[in-house]
């Protein structure tokens, strides 16, 4: 088995883990920008966090054979704040970094003028850096930050194939299949999806541009929910190879098109999945 989890918050996990993650057979992450809970004061703050997940973050997971990539961005939350929109003038270098693999996670929270002004920003940045972009869709009224998400990203005339829409649920995905965007679902406990429900998603939507990430951070998560999910889509008669597209090659296949994706020298588990404890419900 091998997991690629493309969007989970390891500046707020613990070493252990990292550990546990690489035992059940994570071998790759994305780690996007996000809002850390403490509202951030200046922009200062934001260059030290940048910082930091592409340079300590990326050792932290290598001592366990992880492979971290990272995504760079204002977040919706803080694109209200006045004292954050510096950071707009900032990320053009970070951008450049090779640990970097998209813009993100940007979007909506509250769909204000101010986060409008951000998305359409920062998308063409993305542009210009010739990445794809993580799209947070909002906790409140999803449905319509999720339209609105889609007109916005129709506007900046960016790919649809350069766009992974996440977060979304059983009545966001109808909203998106069609468009050409990627569709992103978080194995999140109370708030967002949960594995019994993301494979009843998959069987009635299929796995073409599908993936599947734990976005475990400072609340109440798991970062091994993906691990969960493909148990449960082993269980219902998902095949080793589905399990392996939808948790290995689609993020492979949408974070490849940065060109700065490496997983070289990434070792595979030596057991099979079906036949590890894993499979068993051991681990």
């Amino acid at each position: 088995m091998r997991i690629f989890d493309p969007h989970i918050h390891m500046t707020s996990r613990t070493t252990d883990d990292y550990r546990r993650m690489a035992d059940a057979g994570v071998r790759a992450v994305v780690e996007p920008a996000f809002w850390l809970g403490q509202p951030r004061t200046n922009t200062g703050s934001f260059v030290d966090y940048f910082d930091s997940l592409i340079g300590w973050e990326p050792y932290r997971a290598s001592q366990f054979g992880i492979r971290h990539h990272a995504t760079i961005a204002l977040n919706p939350k803080e694109a209200n704040d006045p004292r954050c929109l510096g950071v707009l003038d900032l990320m053009p270098r970070y951008l450049e970094k090779d640990g970097v693999v998209a813009v993100g996670e940007i979007g909506y929270d509250s769909m204000t003028p101010a986060e409008d002004k951000a998305l359409a920003t920062q998308l063409a940045m993305a542009l210009g850096s010739e990445l794809p972009v993580l799209v947070h869709t909002p906790h409140r009224d999803k449905a319509a930050g999720t339209r609105r998400t889609l007109d916005v990203v129709d506007e900046s005339t960016m790919d649809t194939g350069m766009v992974l829409i996440d977060h979304l649920n059983e009545v966001t995905v109808p909203l998106v299949r069609d468009t050409g965007c990627w569709m992103g679902f978080s194995i999140y406990p109370e708030t967002k999806m949960s594995p019994p429900r993301m494979v009843q998603i998959l069987k009635e939507h299929g796995l073409e541009r599908m993936l599947v990430n734990s976005a475990a951070d400072w609340g109440h998560s798991d970062p091994l929910l993906t691990v969960e999910t493909a148990k449960a889509m082993l269980a219902a008669g998902f095949s080793e190879d589905d399990v392996d597209r939808v948790l290995w090659r689609n993020p492979v296949e949408f974070y490849g098109q940065s060109g700065r994706l490496d997983l070289s020298d990434i070792e595979a588990p030596a057991a099979t999945f079906a036949g590890s404890s894993i499979a068993r419900g051991g681990g």
